[in-house]
């Protein structure tokens, strides 16, 4: 990992894993426009660290960045897409269901997001991951091969992008209280359920 981020920890478990198959769903995202391979990658940051890592990045670009290097990191050894039934809009959580009926699949994570922004006809520096890895020089550096069907047969007309983007940066209180909500339950509240029967 660049030295920058190099105090952010990873999931020992991804880290340390024979292989790492990464199952990522197609989403408009309203902190980061659109999510692919790249941003499921986040999964391997453990438990809250999450929060502190958006708060460390203050803003998408960087946030992109800390994102293709925690990717570069975990090196997945196959990405596969799921773009089936993707979500639009003002996603994850607000975004609404789309049948794509695509399926993609690759052993290098940035080249699929790269093909991924291309079907789906969305400005590949409008996504902050695509956008850092462009610049990192990372993703295919040769003509993408496709064995079966192509970018340019698989166009998606009319994907639905959010609304409006909101702050990568979730703000000191949010975080700290978050952070105290999660160890009052996982110190004290869950050993005392021990005791009382609930």
């Amino acid at each position: 990992m660049n030295e920058q981020f190099g105090h952010l920890r990873l999931s020992q478990e991804a880290m340390e894993a024979d292989a790492v198959i990464n199952l990522p769903k197609v989403k408009s995202h309203t902190q980061l426009t659109l999510t692919l391979g790249v941003k499921n990658l986040f999964g391997c940051v453990p438990g809250k660290m999450k929060a502190w890592w958006h708060m460390e990045a203050g803003n998408p670009n960087r946030f992109g960045e800390m994102l293709v290097e925690t990717a570069r990191a975990i090196a997945p050894d196959l990405t596969i897409l799921d773009g089936i039934i993707g979500h639009e809009g003002n996603g994850p959580s607000g975004g609404e269901p789309r049948f794509l009926g695509l399926l993609g699949a690759s052993r290098d994570v940035f080249a699929l997001d790269q093909a991924g922004v291309e079907i789906l006809q969305v400005d590949p520096l409008a996504v902050p991951t695509v956008a850092a890895a462009q610049r990192l020089g990372l993703g295919p550096l040769e003509p993408m091969d496709f064995p079966l069907l192509n970018p340019q047969e698989l166009k998606v007309m009319d994907w639905r992008l959010p609304d409006k983007l909101m702050p990568i940066d979730f703000g000191a209180p949010r975080i700290i209280r978050s952070t105290f909500k999660h160890l009052y339950i996982r110190w004290l509240q869950e050993p005392l359920s021990s005791y009382t029967g609930q």
